[in-house]
């Protein structure tokens, strides 16, 4: 199984957990008088199934992102990286996006608003951030598929 496969399991692992987790929520209580729509004891011998297999198979994951080399870095040193550069490529957005603002004046005494950075110089970085982290992404892409899940 490719490293991706693995990946896709675990989202769908995931999704089936949460699923099982509303299903026991809705099973939860009956009226006095009614039966469960389904036996929460067979919902929860299979979300014990389901975490198990979980478990299982994220050990593996990240036993085969530390064993990846790309360009001579780990696979988990390139999604460290993927991750703190998606939170930093957030924040300058944001920035952006609140520096870019203009204030709206109705007369000459009111208050005028000035941006604190420089818009243009800080949407060239944001730029270069989103282009590193595409090329980031394909990279670990590409070694996701290449990689056989130990």
């Amino acid at each position: 199984m490719k490293l991706a496969e693995a990946l896709q399991e675990r989202a769908d692992l995931n999704r089936r957990i949460q699923q099982l987790n509303q299903r026991l929520d809705n099973n939860a209580m009956v009226q006095e008088g009614e039966s469960p729509a389904e036996d929460p004891v067979q919902l929860l011998n299979e979300l014990d199934g389901c975490v198990d297999n979980l478990e299982r198979l994220i050990a593996r994951i990240n036993l085969t992102n530390c064993q990846t080399q790309v360009d001579g870095e780990s696979l988990t040193s390139l999604l460290a990286r993927r991750d703190t550069l998606k939170l930093r490529l957030g924040s300058y957005r944001n920035l952006t996006q609140s520096a870019s603002k203009l204030g709206h004046r109705g007369m000459r005494s009111e208050i005028k608003w000035l941006s604190t950075v420089n818009v243009r110089e800080l949407q060239i970085q944001v730029d270069q951030m989103a282009r590193e982290l595409r090329l980031l992404d394909n990279s670990i892409q590409a070694a996701n598929w290449a990689t056989e899940l130990i």
